[in-house]
């Protein structure tokens, strides 16, 4: 199968399955939302959403958080996977919204990559999910399903590999909605363990035995 073919078909069957999808991290503005992604940073959306309800009732905005020291906000992020670190880097990333563009989170990509605890992985969901950009993040999730699924080579083998061999053959239009539809697959279908295979309406087209397709 050409690999336009299989991108079309793939599409055609996350469009009409999935035609409106978003985050499932839950924020109340753009701020919040960067502050949930830092913390799903090797950590599950569901516990994110645990700890953000009360996080933001004590520091809604940048302005809020700027104020706070990295343990003040340990008492609630503690549950999170290495909640040391990330309570250092988001009081340092509030500091620096608020120094450098007046307590706003900016849509420019280096400026993104320039705050603590932003790696071009967050950046591309700020600017795809806060400000409708066509930027396709790579987590764990769309790298195993691109590599099953057959639309990135063996030659992709970092995220940001796959980030360009994907945004090369999916509709420019498309891209933000494409990274949910893998991400999403990859989360609750193609699993990384114990893929349930069973119940893949794209298991025809799933090239299994293929050496390089990661499905473990």
């Amino acid at each position: 199968m050409r690999k336009e073919e299989r991108y079309a078909r793939i599409l055609a069957h996350f469009r009409e399955q999935m035609p409106e999808v978003n985050t499932e991290l839950e924020f109340g503005s753009v701020f919040q939302l960067l502050v949930a992604v830092v913390l799903s940073a090797q950590c599950t959306d569901k516990r994110v959403n645990q700890v953000t309800p009360e996080l933001f009732l004590h520091y809604p905005d940048a302005r809020s958080m700027a104020q706070a020291e990295p343990e003040d906000l340990l008492a609630y992020i503690s549950s999170v996977s290495y909640p040391n670190a990330k309570a250092d880097h988001l009081v340092k990333m509030a500091r620096l919204l608020v120094e450098r563009h007046d307590g706003e989170v900016p849509s420019d990509m280096n400026q993104l990559l320039d705050l603590p605890g932003v790696g071009r992985k967050t950046a591309n969901v700020i600017q795809s999910v806060a400000f409708g950009k066509s930027t396709l993040a790579v987590d764990t999730h769309v790298y195993r399903v691109a590599h099953r699924l057959g639309l990135v080579t063996q030659r992709a083998n970092t995220p940001y590999k796959v980030e360009m061999e994907l945004t090369k053959y999916i509709p420019t239009e498309e891209i933000p909605r494409a990274h949910h539809w893998l991400l999403l697959h990859g989360r609750y279908v193609c699993t990384s363990r114990k893929p349930h295979c069973e119940k893949c309406e794209l298991a025809v087209l799933c090239p299994k035995l293929i050496e390089g397709s990661k499905l473990a």
